[in-house]
């Protein structure tokens, strides 16, 4: 983990299904910095430079790695309470983790919480412009084995079977939650954003960046960095009293 003050809690950083360690850039070490937190950053198996993939993904991977891989990630390192930063499908392990497991707050960007046909329109671009070149490319240069990181993200995406996917009757979130979604976000609608608002319990804070597409935090990191240290300190000191 990256230094940092030892008595508040760290940083978890959980990427999205294209993501990885590179694919964050410098956000992560920024984010650390302007918090004074320490950052746990790591990619998930089968992506980036991780090892393969130990199973094909089902229409649940998002709840298994959320509540029996990355607690036993924490578990190991020996982090409680953490802060989970979350992107896409990180953003919606965040919210399942926060549901089963203690957590300082969440902060998640570009959350799925239920199947909707921008998903499918959006992924479908995406594989469109996989094919092409462009997004292959992309990958390419973060992933040790792109075409194998597409493949299995898009294909569950897409199947008939995620359809009716939806975690909106699985939340049990009671820490603050601070939401950021760009209101041209290829992948989801802001219907999303609202969907966590109604299913969670605890104080919710949203930042709807103009013009901005699903990478929040490579469009706009400075607003996301100064957003989410304000969120971090006000809470803190909200617990604090």
């Amino acid at each position: 983990m990256k230094h940092g003050d030892p008595d508040l809690a760290p940083l978890v950083f959980l990427h999205g299904g294209l993501g990885c360690v590179a694919a964050w850039g410098r956000f992560p070490a920024q984010l650390a910095a302007a918090t004074g937190r320490r950052a746990l950053v790591y990619s998930r198996h089968g992506n980036g430079g991780s090892g393969p993939a130990p199973q094909p993904l089902t229409a649940r991977y998002m709840h298994v790695h959320a509540q029996e891989v990355l607690p036993e990630i924490l578990g190991t390192l020996g982090i409680r309470r953490p802060v989970l930063v979350g992107h896409s499908d990180g953003a919606s392990m965040a919210l399942l983790y926060a549901s089963a497991f203690p957590v300082e707050a969440v902060v998640g960007m570009g959350p799925h919480m239920y199947f909707e046909e921008q998903n499918r329109l959006g992924i479908e671009a995406a594989r469109a412009s996989y094919e092409a070149g462009p997004l292959a490319k992309k990958m390419a240069l973060v992933h040790n084995h792109p075409r194998a990181v597409f493949d299995r993200w898009s294909e569950v995406w897409l199947s008939r079977r995620f359809r009716d996917w939806s975690i909106e009757n699985d939340l049990d979130v009671t820490a603050p939650v601070l939401l950021i979604q760009g209101d041209a976000d290829e992948y989801g609608s802001l219907d999303q954003i609202d969907s966590v608002q109604r299913s969670v319990r605890g104080p919710v804070q949203r930042l709807v960046p103009e013009a901005c597409d699903h990478y929040p935090y490579l469009f706009c990191p400075d607003l996301v960095i100064e957003t989410t240290r304000d969120f971090l300190v006000a809470h803190r000191a909200e617990a604090a009293r």
